[in-house]
């Protein structure tokens, strides 16, 4: 792994640098304790993540991570895995030469940093998992098809609600970058509690959204179930979840605050984007947590 540690390296402002011979494209914004941010999906844009109140408080490192937007991609497609994306997170502390940083993860971003924790516990200062969980499988998968089909009913007075289970088939469905970004942006409003009641402010967020199909297609060795390993983290750790998250609800959020015995739970009337639908609470706790 090439690694290189320079001062510049965490200076505000966009960055790239070499790991295994691949680009990793990461942005720099803010000041305080270092906090590296790993996005969803795999195979979303990272803008959406952007915490500009955090900024306030921490140096924000905004991966785009390998495989989306200015990072490179990987030659077999098969390769973007849980560990691969840990990899490369190793391979930007190495960069920035930070000995220990605070990691947030969202979603499939959660795993990634529930992995790199597991793997490099003497680097981490500290855990945010939002809107994740410790397990993925079939039952994971079940639960997250039966809470989509759900939606209509639970928003039977927006009618727009009722094309969600369906376009998010054709998503799956996708074959191209710019199909699956389309068919990805049509089922945005399946990740909010209501995103008709926030549309004015939620839209901007994802004004640049895109989404790339390679990643989405990584093949994991075994579902992805970390249960066992977590209760040996012992670093400060807030778990943020959504009452109304589809696929990473309540459920998920307390299976990880029950392995993880010293964690903080915190359960938001929101969807899957505590960050934009419960902005002040979502911010105040990751503060919290900072400042012990």
């Amino acid at each position: 792994m090439q690694s290189t540690t320079t001062p510049a390296a965490l200076t505000p402002g966009s960055h790239q640098v070499q790991i295994d011979g691949v680009r990793q494209s990461y942005h720099v914004a803010g000041t305080g304790p270092v906090c590296l941010v790993h996005s969803g999906g795999p195979g979303m844009s990272w803008e959406y993540l952007r915490m500009p109140a955090l900024e306030s408080h921490l140096t924000m490192v905004y991966l785009e991570p390998v495989g989306t937007g200015a990072s490179g991609r990987l030659a077999d497609r098969r390769e973007y895995r849980i560990d691969t994306y840990a990899r490369f997170v190793h391979g930007v502390q190495e960069h920035l030469g930070v000995p220990r940083m605070y990691l947030l993860g969202h979603s499939h971003g959660g795993f990634v940093v529930q992995r790199y924790a597991l793997d490099h516990p003497d680097r981490v200062a500290g855990l945010i998992l939002f809107a994740t969980s410790p397990v993925t499988g079939a039952e994971f998968w079940a639960a997250a098809m039966t809470n989509l089909q759900d939606l209509p009913a639970r928003l039977s007075h927006r009618p727009e609600a009722a094309a969600l289970p369906a376009a998010f088939q054709q998503a799956l469905a996708a074959t191209d970058d710019a199909s699956f970004t389309e068919r990805m942006r049509d089922i945005l409003p399946a990740y909010f509690a209501d995103y008709w009641a926030q549309e004015t402010e939620l839209a901007p967020a994802f004004a640049t959204f895109q989404a790339w199909i390679d990643p989405s297609g990584g093949e994991e060795p075994a579902p992805f179930d970390v249960r066992d390993a977590l209760g040996s983290l012992t670093v400060p750790t807030l778990i943020i979840s959504g009452e109304h998250d589809f696929i990473c609800g309540s459920r998920w959020a307390r299976m990880l605050h029950q392995a993880m015995p010293t964690s903080r739970l915190l359960e938001l009337d929101c969807g899957h984007m505590a960050h934009l639908e419960r902005p002040e609470a979502f911010t105040r706790a990751v503060i919290n947590l900072i400042h012990g």
